[in-house]
């Protein structure tokens, strides 16, 4: 009885990102087989290193030439045919002998696979089963958060060793692109992508998910550094006319993860963005406020980090920390992580030098002055000015001194933090100084708990407004003198 040809896809070099299947085929087996180039080291064998055993019969198949000249009569071609062939002559010893073979292959065995050689000269006498793999462009669209494509959108991918007019007009005609094989062939791609208008919009990945990734944009990459193990991106169009992507790093830190802090929105699911719920879904960390935590759905292997409300530098340490090992972490906030939350608190500790090498990005959401806004109308509708009332982190003498500039300036307020359990006098005092410059009939919106289960929102005016029936879950938003409010609907003209 024969053995059994395996045809193996490690994926795209994380050991942890192989199939479940791929990692018993290759425990299992009784010879392993790779491909290497002279100096005898496999990218193929050190991938599957952890699932090897004692014992195992090891066939390396070891080029005869990779880049450099040949004196063989037929070339470059004629010395890698002879080499495919001999290759398969060594495997169908094992295959005669009832031994099953894997033959190991980054990726994934027929997409620009070496495996594809010896199916094609083995699948007709032994039977062979191929494994699939995650592809180094699946790989690369997801260290770059960004969609491959989506809805109707065409994913062209082209080798790089096309000449340089046939990619420029292959790429001009797709939607999005992945073009491999760079290495020496990346001086032609980026000409191509310049010729076909999308340099601007292109990425270099190079060994995507190891320890030691680049991501760069295409337009700066220096082509003396540009290895096999790499490729150019062109991501969805249609995902970059939605987001403004953060700054691509040129190099990541060896062992460095990533920070993203995370805005949730007011209230529940409705209110988070996809690009938030996206970030959500790839964090192996959550760190926030406990009551933000709970907010966010539960997913395996998922750790989740919640804490008080009074202590964000020691969150943004502790996150920070936790990505410099390595991890992904979603910093979750309220709203909009960047008003009156955990954005600028992550950012100050980078600047104090925590979290070295770590990558920190901002993902928006929604903002409870929006939120509420949105239920009467268009408070908001012409200039207007955000302001926390609370003094914990400033001085009540500089809040009344903005709160007299911004109402003499005759601006909208939007008034976060306005009362709580140890703070009940400020908000009367905020409406006195905001008298000196409103009449007692400017519109006030007190929203409460906008899109929770206890959403209340009441319409009141600066005479009437009173501050007792105002607690931290609540926030004001504090007409100009040309706010209108009629029948329960607030707005403000956009002129003036």
């Amino acid at each position: 009885m024969t053995g059994t040809l395996y045809g193996v896809g490690l994926g795209p070099g994380d050991p942890e990102l192989m199939t479940v299947k791929a990692a018993r085929l290759i425990s299992e087996a009784s010879v392993i087989a790779y491909h290497c180039a002279r100096h005898g080291r496999s990218i193929a064998r050190s991938v599957a290193e952890p699932y090897l055993r004692e014992g195992q019969v090891e066939e390396k198949l070891v080029y005869p030439v990779t880049t450099e000249t040949t004196d063989h009569p037929g070339g470059y071609e004629g010395a890698i045919a002879d080499f495919y062939e001999l290759s398969a002559k060594r495997l169908a010893e094992h295959l005669d002998a009832g031994r099953d073979v894997v033959l190991l292959c980054e990726g994934d065995p027929f997409f620009y696979g070496s495996y594809m050689y010896m199916h094609e000269r083995l699948s007709g006498r032994f039977e062979a089963v191929v494994v699939p793999g995650v592809t180094s462009v699946s790989a690369a669209s997801a260290v770059l958060g960004r969609p491959l494509v989506q809805r109707d959108e065409v994913l062209t991918v082209l080798p790089g060793t096309l000449p340089a007019p046939e990619l420029a007009r292959r790429l001009a005609d797709t939607d999005a692109a992945a073009v491999l094989k760079l290495g020496r062939t990346f001086g032609s791609v980026r000409e191509a992508f310049e010729e076909a208008g999308k340099l601007d919009d292109a990425v270099f990945v190079e060994r995507a998910t190891w320890g030691q990734q680049r991501i760069e944009p295409l337009a700066s990459v220096d082509p003396s550094t540009v290895p096999y193990f790499s490729l150019a991106l062109l991501p969805s169009p249609a995902y970059a006319s939605r987001v403004s992507p953060a700054p691509v790093p040129a190099l990541v830190a060896e062992g460095a993860g990533e920070v993203v802090v995370v805005g949730l929105g007011p209230a529940g699911p409705e209110w988070l963005t996809p690009e938030a719920a996206a970030e959500l879904s790839a964090a192996e960390h959550v760190v926030g406020y406990g009551p933000y935590v709970a907010r966010v759905p539960q997913k395996a292997g998922q750790q989740r980090h919640a804490s008080g409300n009074r202590v964000e530098a020691d969150r943004a340490r502790d996150a920070l920390s936790l990505a410099a090992s390595g991890a992904r972490v979603a910093v979750v906030s309220s709203g909009d992580p960047g008003v009156f939350a955990m954005a600028s608190a992550v950012l100050e500790q980078v600047s104090s030098g925590h979290g070295t090498g770590v990558r920190v990005r901002i993902v928006p959401g929604v903002t409870a002055a929006q939120a509420a806004a949105s239920r009467v109308g268009a408070p908001l509708g012409h200039d207007y000015c955000v302001l926390s009332l609370s003094d914990r982190l400033k001085p009540w003498e500089i809040i009344e001194k903005r709160l007299d500039a911004a109402g003499a300036a005759d601006l909208v307020l939007a008034l976060y933090n306005p009362a709580s359990r140890s703070r009940t006098t400020q908000l009367a005092d905020a409406r006195n100084v905001l008298l000196r410059h409103r009449a007692p009939s400017t519109p006030v919106v007190v929203a409460r708990d906008v899109g929770g289960p206890e959403e209340d929102i009441r319409v009141t005016t600066l005479g009437d407004l009173d501050p007792s029936t105002v607690d931290m879950r609540c926030l004001l938003i504090v007409g100009s003198s040309k706010t209108r409010a009629e029948n329960g609907v607030v707005w403000t003209p956009r002129s003036y």
